[in-house]
């Protein structure tokens, strides 16, 4: 049973295309939940579902328009060197603690319950590689602090 035919065009072929257009519409996209990374307190292990955030573009878009965050969720955004990362909350609609993480995945320093849609700067206290955005809160919450410790292939300290 044929559902449709474009003449000329084999099959193999019009599955490319499609691929190829879909890979380049969730280019700047970030990655879907399905990565996960640990927090190590002194006192637990905090297990979040996160969305990596790699490119420029999906650094750039980060959790913009967003309605809600599940209370383990968030977004690891990845940058190659360490250095003082700076964000703000344009277009975001929740609040948010942005974790900055050194490279050896130590925690530098915390902003927490981000003020939603300010321009204000946010800035890490110290030079960091990555930062772990989390709902507004958790830090507080589950007793997250500086030097506390994140745990996740990108920083190369998994087992």
């Amino acid at each position: 049973m044929k559902i449709f035919q474009i003449r000329g065009v084999r099959p193999g072929w019009l599955l490319g295309i499609v691929a190829l257009v879909l890979v380049a519409a969730c280019e700047g996209e970030p990655q879907p939940l399905g990565d996960r990374l640990f927090v190590l307190t002194e006192d637990a292990r905090y297990e979040f579902f996160i969305e990596i955030a790699i490119t420029p573009a999906q650094r750039s878009q980060g959790l913009m328009y967003r309605t809600e965050l599940a209370a383990n969720a968030g977004m690891l955004f990845q940058y190659g060197e360490p250095q003082i990362i700076t964000m703000w909350m344009a277009n975001t609609l929740i609040p948010l603690d942005m974790i900055f993480i050194a490279a050896n995945g130590r925690i530098v320093s915390i902003a927490e319950r981000t003020v939603p849609e300010s321009r204000a700067t946010i800035a890490s206290e110290a030079p960091a590689v990555a930062v772990l955005e989390v709902p507004g809160g958790t830090a507080d919450r589950l007793g997250i602090v500086p030097t506390d410790v994140v745990i996740h292939h990108f920083f190369g300290n998994t087992d």
